[in-house]
């Protein structure tokens, strides 16, 4: 199960992303639906299987839209986390083999379209969290123990 929580620049953009779904798309799609239908024989008119197709996905991401932010909870930075990982927090790190990673710990919902962003859920999270620069941290996963120094701890205000 994944944990509710996601950073306050994250919920904007599902905000942004759920209202474009909801004033543009759905109505642009619901429009291409009446304008197939009217054409005669659905079955056998690519546009409206389409964009029925379409209509149901759209509809679909706006349910799933409206409970997850209504059920988020929305953490903003503290002076408190400072030197420490925690949620939200940029986070630098190095293996003994050189290997140098740069990633942000955000909610579940934040770390699609982004390569940079990992769930707070995953293996590397956990083993990070509350750790401070120069903290090694074994990273327990299905391929084995990792080991990873964390280099540098920075916070978005």
């Amino acid at each position: 199960m994944k944990t509710p929580l996601i950073t306050r620049e994250g919920l904007e953009k599902l905000k942004a992303e759920l209202d474009h779904l909801w004033r543009v798309e759905r109505p642009e799609t619901t429009q291409k639906v009446s304008w197939a239908a009217s054409l005669g024989d659905r079955s056998e008119n690519a546009d409206y299987q389409y964009n029925k197709k379409r209509l149901r996905e759209i509809d679909r991401r706006v349910r799933y839209l409206r409970k997850c932010i209504e059920d988020l909870k929305v953490v903003d930075y503290s002076p408190v986390q400072e030197g420490k990982v925690f949620f939200g927090a940029w986070v630098e790190i190095e293996n003994d083999e050189g290997e140098q990673k740069r990633f942000r710990i955000v909610g579940y919902d934040e770390i699609f379209d982004t390569k940079d962003y990992i769930s707070i859920d995953s293996p590397m999270a956990r083993a990070l969290i509350k750790k401070e620069v120069d903290d090694e941290a074994i990273v327990r996963t299905e391929a084995g123990e990792f080991m990873w120094y964390i280099t540098k701890i920075e916070y978005q205000k």
